[in-house]
């Protein structure tokens, strides 16, 4: 009956000015919604790069020109010399590396009746379909005979094919490219964004194709390798460094002049970034619990020197220091627990409204909703120390005396 008693006095004496606590409770709900907000967006977006590079395979290595220098300033990366199909016959042979596909890329004016669209073009071998770990929704992806005979056929990218075909079956359509027919045989299942490039914004040709009818290069801009296994993508790195060495005819001294990316590497430090940004943006929507306290322990100053008197009444028919204490540090906590519950509804909708205008799917990082929820209980109490101590040690006769 007590605790009961105790509570409702907590409760009551919040809400003799309710716009007083509504305003300290804001602190603590925009404190605990920021919180849960962010983390949980910024828990999307790690999981949203982990998929999209996942996607290209975690075994995959991508082999592109280095950078070259012109009077002791780099050019950049890609500015070196260029790679050539010489390297991929010989990286073809290396153990660790189970294919390996050249890559050409170059851009089209697609027609088709009425639709007249600019796309990426990108041309490559039958391999490139196993390396990249891409899937049809629709058709087939072109073979060995296809590639062998430059045949004029198409696999389009989601997007590509939404943009043109609108909601028509593509496969076995008749497109035009840059003037020249090519028979649609296939559609991929949606890739996604690596930055800012839409993979699925691309139609992908034979790599004799490509050369034949548009490019008139046999070098490739870029070699896509898959390794054996993900757990021998160090040994197929160093293959495949030590074959463009041989090749490139560089000697020891020499610095490469090409450049391995690998997809492994390249998630962990993505992960580590997006880890890294996500603690930030934890720590910054923190200081608002900080905020939040501090109007704890100012509404709870401004309620002992209003309630003075009524403290003063309290002691004198015997209420004790430590009943005094709890009183005002359940009513400190009181605000926390409220401001904790209504901060985690409205983060959580915050989370889900703004993945829905980044199209992506947010789900609420629960670590982050429990720790929210304790630090604002917390922050109620430590905030609400000082008060209630000020409180239990006031003089029952002087209390009694105050106007």
């Amino acid at each position: 009956m007590k605790r009961a008693k105790a509570l409702s006095t907590a409760f009551r004496s919040l809400w003799t000015h309710p716009l007083r606590t509504i305003l300290t409770l804001l602190g603590m709900v925009i404190g605990v919604g920021s919180v849960v907000a962010l983390m949980s967006i910024g828990t999307a977006s790690t999981n949203s790069v982990a998929s999209q590079i996942q996607g290209l395979g975690t075994n995959v290595l991508e082999i592109s020109p280095g950078q070259s220098t012109q009077n002791g300033i780099s050019q950049g990366l890609g500015s070196g010399q260029p790679l050539t199909l010489s390297d991929v016959t010989a990286l073809q042979k290396d153990s660790a590396l189970s294919a390996v596909a050249p890559v050409q890329t170059s851009s089209g004016q697609v027609v088709f009746g009425s639709t007249n669209y600019q796309t990426a073009i990108e041309g490559s071998t039958p391999d490139i379909f196993s390396i990249r770990n891409l899937t049809m929704s629709a058709g087939r992806p072109f073979n060995v005979v296809e590639e062998n005979d430059a045949a004029n056929v198409a696999v389009l990218g989601a997007t590509a094919a939404q943009n043109i075909f609108g909601n028509t079956n593509p496969v076995g359509q008749t497109i035009w490219i840059n003037g020249i027919t090519f028979q649609v045989i296939g559609e991929l299942n949606t890739q996604g964004s690596s930055g800012a490039t839409n993979n699925d914004n691309e139609i992908i040709i034979p790599y004799s194709t490509l050369q034949d009818r548009f490019t008139g290069t046999a070098d490739p801009s870029m070699i896509y390798a898959s390794a054996v296994s993900s757990k021998s993508m160090s040994m197929a790195q160093a293959q495949i460094e030590m074959t463009m060495r041989q090749t490139n005819g560089l000697s020891f001294s020499s610095s490469d002049n090409f450049t391995i990316t690998n997809q492994a590497t390249l998630l962990s430090a993505m992960q580590g970034v997006n880890q890294t940004m996500q603690n930030l943006l934890g720590g910054i929507a923190s200081i608002s619990l900080l905020v939040g306290g501090i109007g704890i322990m100012n509404i709870l100053l401004v309620s002992v020197t209003e309630r003075t008197r009524e403290i003063g009444l309290r002691k004198a028919l015997g209420a004790t220091k430590g009943a005094v204490l709890g009183q005002f540090l359940l009513e400190s906590g009181f605000v926390g627990l409220i401001g904790g519950i209504a901060g985690i509804a409205l983060g959580g909708m915050a989370a889900i409204v703004i993945g829905k205008f980044m199209d992506n799917a947010v789900q609420i990082n629960m670590s982050s909703v429990w720790l929210s929820f304790i630090v604002s209980v917390a922050i109620g109490l430590v905030f609400g120390i000082y008060p209630a101590m000020r409180a239990s040690r006031l003089s029952p006769i002087n209390a009694l005396r105050f106007e």
